[in-house]
């Protein structure tokens, strides 16, 4: 796919689907309306490490598609993949960068806006994805990369990140992009 059609695919799959899941789902809970009393004591906190966990979490989700579009020459969305498995950045740390990003973004925005609702709706969306995960992307990245993705798969954990990089030079494989 050429980085010009990745691009535009990717900007609309990300504002068709991370922006219903992380931004209008979460919206229609809360109307983005802070609590009473969030300005004060424990709110102050509270909504402040919400906004900065929802913004690291949008931070590592861009630069995701960016390097979808960048390393792996498509999309994040199944009807566009990539032609190279995509291994860099973030993806470096841990197989599921973007669906981590996203719990981020919407367990974010539950702290920032005291939200039970949001909170029930990440565990839900977190389930969700784990099961999509488990029973469609696992094997469709197997066939499609075989052994460079049982190699990564081996290396780096789907959810929880590893503590430093993986290099891929215990296979020989060289990241163009860190």
């Amino acid at each position: 796919m050429r980085r010009g059609s990745a691009a535009v695919g990717s900007a609309v799959f990300f504002l068709v689907t991370p922006g219903t899941v992380a931004g209008v789902v979460p919206w229609l809970l809360t109307g983005w309306e802070l609590p009473d009393g969030w300005a004060s004591g424990a709110g102050v906190v509270r909504t402040g490490v919400g906004a900065a966990v929802a913004a690291a979490g949008l931070a590592v989700l861009v630069a995701a598609f960016v390097r979808f579009v960048r390393e792996g020459s498509g999309t994040p969305a199944p009807v566009a993949p990539t032609d190279r498995l995509v291994v860099g950045g973030a993806f470096r740390y841990v197989r599921n960068p973007m669906y981590v990003a996203v719990l981020a973004v919407v367990l974010g925005q539950a702290l920032l806006f005291g939200s039970v609702g949001v909170l029930g709706y990440g565990v839900v969306l977190w389930a969700t994805m784990a099961t999509f995960v488990l029973v469609y992307e696992q094997r469709v990245l197997a066939e499609r990369y075989g052994e460079e993705y049982a190699e990564y798969r081996s290396h780096v954990p789907a959810w929880l990140p590893r503590l430093t990089p993986w290099t891929g030079a215990d296979v020989g494989v060289t990241l163009d992009h860190p």
